[in-house]
């Protein structure tokens, strides 16, 4: 008998560093540290395949033939494609079309030193459907930014999913975050379980935990999360074997909220078109983030705030996956613009990880930064002299890599609290 055609096949995975996103002498996303980071994982976890696998990493090019080149080898490969894109999306501004910077890519130079991105499409396209995903981590300059608001989204293939973020061009990145925090996060989760998230879940996870400057694109939006066509099959590929299937959030769900079967799929109405959108092993947070995509604020905050009751009496208030929760309702509290809830929630889940992980974790840092953030645009008096103190002291607790945070939300919380003092006298 002939090998099975599975047996034939390769897996590959191709990481791409563009060029560093630098906004007013300010490193915004470090494409090379992105690329070392994701390097580490096996390529096995990040194909979700146990097929025998090519790496290859672009670090550094700056001819675009060399990476299209690279690009053409990898749609070649017959079995599963992985592919890795860091940096700075800019613009060609004579025919206005979006390109990915490489190194050295000035605005003189991007016709002839940088990535088209339609080349993506066209190189990808002819490949089998269900095979092929792209992971974005993106910072757009100041040209490009309009053009991708008029766009909605980035084109690619139909038979591609995407999965990625690109921040706006004046974003300030966390204290002493090398690696941008979606790509970080989304390596955590793979690293977390016994067995592999599916990508949707991967995405999810990353995007509620990486505290994103306020404007960012995520893709998949709303409109494509609401074409799936329904919840993932078995895999489409080989996998490697698990003991067990990695844990998932719990399927008891709150009465009104979500489907009363554990094992059925959350499929509620899509923002945009009314129809359904699928959401895979039960987990309801890729639809929560598609309501706060689409500007629903108030149905993803109830629905959220709904899970994390669940959690809280399921789990216990200082477990791990309450603090998930309350993380989760920070960062739509930002989306929606509530940033003294925000404040208060980010805060709070610094303040539950400090106790359970120590200073040095990374997370309790985001949540510190997320807090930080949110707290600067708070611009009532009593509300922002009311958070304040439990900002100082959260940050006071850990080893900054910018002590200037600390001494300057002193210095404002201070002001505060003097501008509060005569209207207490005189009340």
């Amino acid at each position: 008998m002939h090998l099975n055609a599975w047996e034939q096949q390769r897996g590959h995975v191709l990481l791409i560093a563009g060029d560093v996103a630098v906004r007013r002498r300010t490193v915004q996303l470090a494409p090379s540290a992105n690329l070392a980071a994701l390097a580490m994982v096996p390529a096995s976890a990040l194909l979700d395949s146990g097929l025998p696998s090519d790496t290859v990493c672009l670090d550094g090019a700056r001819d675009p033939n060399t990476v299209l080149t690279r690009l053409r080898t990898a749609a070649a490969t017959p079995g599963p494609l992985l592919v890795y894109l860091s940096g700075r999306l800019t613009v060609d501004r004579r025919g206005r079309r979006l390109h990915l910077a490489l190194a050295g890519t000035t605005a003189a130079s991007v016709r002839y030193t940088s990535l088209p991105w339609e080349w993506l499409g066209s190189e990808l396209r002819a490949r089998p459907a269900g095979m092929t995903t792209v992971l974005l981590d993106l910072a757009a300059d100041k040209e490009a930014w309009p053009l991708l608001q008029e766009y909605g989204s980035l084109p690619a293939s139909p038979s591609v999913e995407v999965y990625g973020v690109i921040c706006p061009p004046a974003f300030a990145p966390a204290a002493g975050a090398a690696v941008s925090g979606y790509t970080r996060h989304w390596i955590d989760q793979l690293r977390r379980g016994p067995g592999r998230p599916g990508n949707v879940q991967l995405h999810a996870l990353a995007v509620s935990a990486a505290a994103l400057p306020p404007g960012t694109v995520v893709l998949p939006t709303a409109r494509e999360l609401g074409m799936r066509t329904g919840p993932q099959q078995e895999p489409r590929h080989p996998r490697q074997s698990h003991p067990s299937e990695p844990p998932q959030p719990p399927q008891h769900p709150v009465p009104g909220s979500v489907p009363a079967s554990p094992s059925a799929p959350i499929a509620g109405p899509d923002p945009e078109t009314g129809g359904p959108v699928p959401v895979s092993g039960g987990d309801p947070r890729p639809y929560i983030h598609a309501l706060a995509t689409a500007g629903r604020h108030v149905e993803a905050a109830r629905l959220a705030q709904a899970w994390e009751e669940y959690v809280l009496q399921a789990c216990g208030y200082a477990s791990s996956e309450a603090t998930g929760w309350g993380e989760i309702r920070a960062d739509l509290a930002r989306m929606a613009g509530d940033f003294p809830l925000a404040t208060r929630l980010w805060i709070g889940a610094g303040q539950a990880r400090l106790a359970r992980q120590g200073a040095g974790a990374p997370e309790v840092h985001a949540a510190a930064a997320g807090a930080l953030y949110c707290w600067g645009q708070v611009r009532d008096r009593a509300l922002a002299l009311d958070s304040g103190p439990g900002l100082v002291a959260l940050l006071g607790a850990l080893p900054l890599a910018d002590p200037r945070h600390l001494l300057l939300a002193e210095q404002r919380l201070q002001a505060l609290r003097t501008a509060d003092r005569p209207r207490a006298l005189h009340g």
